[in-house]
């Protein structure tokens, strides 16, 4: 990615003390919007989508893309760890609201698939060698495992589902099952709604 002009005159400073909580406040909203305008062009396109189609799709110049992201790895990494956090910060949230521990794992489960079958060119981008790009399966690891081991011991507590299900495995059977064969007539989603549903003891 070659940086372009920015899409954006500089404005006169400001009272540094009353502005800089605004503009970090405004530059974090606009980041936000552009990882997931980034993510949505993703699933479409693949990460090796042009620039222009993300900065259309999050209504922002080209520019500002490159403002935030100087090069396409920096923008692959930071949509990706957005969407571990998002898939990580579910799983309590989904303990505290849902109706059951099972109910909250059932829908994290399918979080998870989401998660999972919307990473278009991903797979591909982590064996690039790019050092960055491969320490993110580490991240993900870091941050997934120990949530899904969270919702599986609550319900195992609850009498749910049985106990010692390891959360890696776990992760990894469901990972396996949105790897199957895919076409009109296999839905992940179902076949891991399966496997959630044969834990209960």
């Amino acid at each position: 990615m070659k940086p372009e002009p920015n899409d954006a005159a500089p404005r006169p400073a400001a009272d540094p003390g009353r502005a800089a909580p605004r503009k970090r406040a405004d530059a974090q909203r606009n980041e936000q919007a552009l990882l997931a305008a980034a993510a949505a062009v993703f699933v479409t396109s693949g990460v090796q989508a042009p620039v222009r189609d993300i900065a259309a799709a999050a209504g922002v110049g080209i520019g500002t893309i490159y403002r935030h992201f100087p090069t396409r790895a920096d923008l692959v990494i930071a949509v990706y760890r957005h969407q571990v956090d998002a898939c990580a910060e579910a799983g309590p949230a989904l303990l505290a609201s849902a109706s059951s521990p099972h109910a909250a794992l059932t829908r994290w489960a399918g979080l998870f698939v989401d998660f999972l079958t919307t990473k278009h060119g991903l797979a591909t981008a982590l064996q690039s060698g790019h050092p960055r790009l491969e320490a993110l399966h580490a991240y993900f690891l870091d941050r997934l495992v120990p949530v899904c081991g969270q919702l599986l011991e609550a319900a195992a507590a609850a009498g749910e589902i049985q106990p010692g299900m390891d959360p890696y495995a776990f992760l990894l059977a469901i990972g396996n099952l949105c790897a199957g064969p895919g076409g009109p007539r296999y839905d992940a989603r179902r076949m891991v709604a399966v496997l959630v549903a044969g834990l209960r003891s």
